[in-house]
């Protein structure tokens, strides 16, 4: 399949979460895609070159950081935030995600707006 260029993949089971943040990537230029599960994830990333990852630490068919691990192997230079109710910025997993660079940021939910658009600056810097 060819690859086609999609800027951001949003992953998460909550429909709203998903258009709150395809809302906000919008505003900030980007075009986005959206997973509502780790399998479609890893599919939407095999066909397409992303610029910037979402992935919800919690899916019905995948751990999040597993799941980070995985979409960092198709496309080993986007960025990807992990979003989270249940995980905390001073989580010990999180903070061992970014230090092996599995991921590049965090966002707890419920997230704001200019959260989310400075970690995409962050991410992107």
């Amino acid at each position: 399949m060819p690859h086609r260029d999609t800027d951001a993949l949003i992953v998460d089971d909550e429909t709203d979460v998903c258009w709150a943040l395809g809302h906000i990537l919008k505003g900030c230029g980007f075009t986005s895609i959206s997973a509502n599960s780790g399998e479609q994830a890893l599919a939407f990333a095999e066909a397409r070159r992303l610029r910037l990852i979402f992935v919800d630490a919690k899916l019905p068919d995948f751990d999040g950081i597993e799941l980070a691990r995985r979409l960092r192997e198709k496309n080993p230079g986007a960025p990807i935030v992990l979003i989270s109710g249940y995980f905390y910025r001073d989580d010990i997993e999180v903070h061992r995600a970014i230090a092996t660079k599995v991921i590049s940021g965090f966002v707890s939910k419920p997230f704001l707006h200019d959260e989310v658009r400075a970690v995409i600056s962050r991410t992107l810097a």
